[in-house]
């Protein structure tokens, strides 16, 4: 459907090398609410990629995309919020990656100084990735519409897994991306369940190890939706392609229902392979259209031409991992051989997105048979020891065609053990700090959860109830939501890409934990130093079975890339050949992590603050809870204290009276600040919200 819409989208000569050709703008709106004027300007780019082109050979099946002409073709909708006079601009662009197609937010730019926003699709897959939508002025949707891979005229297929995850009942279950809510989106190639397995898992440890339960009969099962009123078989789904998005989900439909706590796998031949990596070229090439062109084929004006002098691609989660993919892949260079983007910021993101193999999960988050870890995840040149895999960094392409951008890269807690982060750290030997190049800063963020909790100083929140931990029905942890934020850090880091790009001024230095330093150590209790009898926190939290996810080395089959993550994956699910070994941020005697960026509130605390949390009940239930921080408050006095048995000193004992608290929090804003990690309107913000609040009062 995609190829249709697209092959007759552009009527133009063809040019000799993969761009965009052209641009539609669809509506025009003023930005209100800041003394400069801005406006919004929403559209379409359209473009092609020629596979004959190197730059673009690295596009898995791209020559199984391509029109009559020999072309591949594209749509993508994109926003500028830009000064409504250019001359009023700081030659600044920002080109924000939005996250699983959804909107993100426009114009997060400072505009003040009167930089330029931007954002375009990219991600290829799920609902939407056919049709740009069609009220094109006002939709959010940020999808790019790519082309299926076709053989011989031909839909490809290939073999796909997804997951059901802690259901019960009669009624049918779609297939999500695991413990995201994003539904599987390729369709069946046919609805005959001999040709598909599904599978029971009883139970599936953090470092890899599964317990079956059983195969469901394929006469016991359906792919059809089915409640109370509709019992089994059900409807039967439907599985046109010319249908989609609007037949999606895939739902799975089970004679007798599906069982409490359990994990149902199903392994299907699926169709409408969407060539992914198209879209990661899409987003270098509107980056490179509306940086350096001056015009579209057709003569429609670029309405930011000539007012970029610096650009930085700026992406949060999924969206970092695209980011990181699209260096390594080679593509911050653009069809002339230019510089797309001066600067990257990739954020709470340490792996690259899988988003360029066939039946790829861009929206996957690193669980059990999920890509993402495969290849170098470090930007320097370095030996993959463990794998075997060839010596590489995300920066080998563009350092040979002089286009590597400055990096800043920031995470938190949560990226470790849920995100396998520490591999870009030490490898896949864990045994050595692998350095950074000098255009890259890292900044850790200890004791975080995933994009930073609410921040404030409450010391007993108004709920008693344990986090929620993402993901398609994962549940809640048993701990409490950890606050720790990220704000403070981005509003400075915001300011320094800017200035770094600009200007040249160098950035605080990276902060985060290391071998040699003695803060990074291997995950178990005694090596963290993590306090034993801390209420809340079972010994059996720290096992290898439920504490801290591996990197695993799959074997994919002999038709997949390992080291780029390219190719068609024939092995389905893929063996575990190795579990690669993690290291994990030493803490403190409260249980703090050590190491990282300066923050107020872990530097003068009210309580433990962890990247990981406990799952609560379930299928995960004891595990390590998905993606997500908790917080163990301190008790209020010592003898609160010793009636738990908290090996911890209490708030009285800390700071003795909301005065003294208050005065930790000025001691510690004082000394991020000077440190250049907090900006002066923060300090002063967070000392006074210190002054209100009612700790110790």
């Amino acid at each position: 459907m995609a190829a249709l819409l697209l092959g007759t989208a552009l009527g133009l000569a063809v040019p000799a090398q993969a761009r965009v050709t052209r641009i539609v703008i669809d509506a025009r709106t003023t930005v209100t609410g800041q003394a400069l004027a801005y406006e919004q300007i929403r559209g379409r780019a359209f473009g092609e990629l020629d596979p004959a082109d190197a730059k673009n050979a690295v596009v898995t099946d791209i020559a199984l995309g391509v029109s009559a002409d020999g072309k591949l073709r594209y749509e993508v909708p994109f926003s500028l919020t830009k000064p409504v006079d250019l001359s009023a601009a700081s030659g600044f662009l920002w080109h924000d990656v939005p996250n699983r197609g959804g909107n993100v937010a426009l114009g997060v730019v400072e505009r003040g100084l009167g930089d330029i926003g931007l954002v375009s699709g990219w991600q290829a897959d799920n609902a939407g990735s056919t049709v740009i939508p069609a009220d094109r002025a006002t939709g959010t949707n940020f999808w790019a519409a790519v082309p299926m891979a076709r053989q011989g005229g031909q839909l490809v297929t290939g073999k796909v897994l997804g997951r059901i995850i802690n259901q019960s009942g009669v009624a049918s279950q779609p297939l999500v991306v695991s413990r995201a809510s994003s539904p599987i989106p390729y369709l069946p190639a046919s609805l005959d369940t001999t040709q598909a397995t599904l599978t029971i898992i009883d139970k599936e440890t953090v470092d890899g190890k599964v317990t079956v339960g059983g195969t469901v009969p394929s006469g016991d099962w359906a792919f059809a939706r089915c409640d109370a009123a509709n019992p089994f078989p059900g409807t039967p789904i439907d599985i046109d392609p010319a249908k989609l998005p609007s037949n999606l989900p895939v739902h799975v439909c089970v004679k007798g229902g599906f069982q409490a706590g359990k994990l149902y796998q199903v392994v299907y031949t699926g169709t409408n392979a969407y060539v992914l990596g198209a879209g990661l070229a899409a987003f270098r090439d509107v980056g490179s259209f509306f940086r350096y062109a001056q015009a579209d084929d057709a003569g429609t004006p670029n309405p930011i031409a000539s007012a970029v002098k610096g650009s930085a691609v700026r992406g949060v989660s999924q969206s970092g991992n695209m980011i990181r993919q699209l260096i390594y892949l080679g593509m911050n260079q653009d069809e002339a051989n230019r510089r797309v983007y001066d600067g990257a910021w990739p954020q709470i993101a340490g792996r690259r997105v899988s988003a360029n193999s066939r039946f790829a999960l861009p929206d996957g988050t690193l669980e059990l048979y999920q890509m993402g870890s495969e290849g170098a995840q470090w930007w320097v040149d370095w030996a993959d020891t463990a794998r075997g895999l060839p010596t590489r960094g995300i920066f080998t392409r563009c350092s040979a065609s002089n286009t590597c951008p400055k990096v800043f890269e920031h995470f938190g807690s949560s990226e470790v053990y849920a995100l396998k982060m520490t591999t870009e750290w030490v490898g896949t030997g864990a045994d050595v700090d692998i350095p950074v190049t000098r255009n890259v800063r890292r900044y850790y963020v200890g004791s975080t959860t995933h994009g930073g909790g609410g921040g404030g100083f409450v010391h007993l929140p108004a709920t008693t109830t344990g986090a929620s931990c993402p993901g398609n029905n994962y549940g809640r942890g048993t701990l409490l939501a950890n606050p720790v934020p990220l704000t403070q850090l981005i509003n400075v880091l915001r300011l320094a890409m800017r200035d770094w790009v600009l200007q040249d001024k160098a950035p605080p230095p990276s902060r985060y934990p290391t071998l040699i330093g003695g803060t990074l150590v291997e995950p178990t209790q005694a090596a963290m130093g993590f306090p034993s009898g801390v209420p809340g926190i079972p010994a059996s939290t720290f096992l290898p079975e439920n504490f801290v996810w591996p990197v695993f080395d799959y074997d994919w089959g002999s038709g997949f890339n390992h080291a780029d993550a390219t190719g068609v994956p024939t092995q389905v699910p893929p063996t575990i050949k190795k579990v690669i070994p993690m290291r994990v941020p030493k803490v403190d005697a409260d249980g703090n992590e050590l190491g990282g960026v300066p923050t107020v509130l872990t530097m003068a605390p009210l309580g433990t603050y962890l990247g990981w949390n406990i799952g609560a009940a379930g299928f995960f239930a004891g595990q390590v809870c998905n993606y997500v921080g908790g917080y163990v408050p301190f008790a209020r006095t010592r003898a609160e204290r010793q009636q738990t048995g908290d090996p911890r000193p209490s708030l009285e004992e800390r700071y003795v009276n909301h005065a003294g608290y208050v005065a930790a929090v000025r001691e510690a804003a004082r000394k991020a600040f000077e440190q250049g990690f907090l900006l002066a309107a923060d300090r002063d913000s967070l000392v006074q919200a210190a002054e209100d609040s009612t700790v110790l009062k």
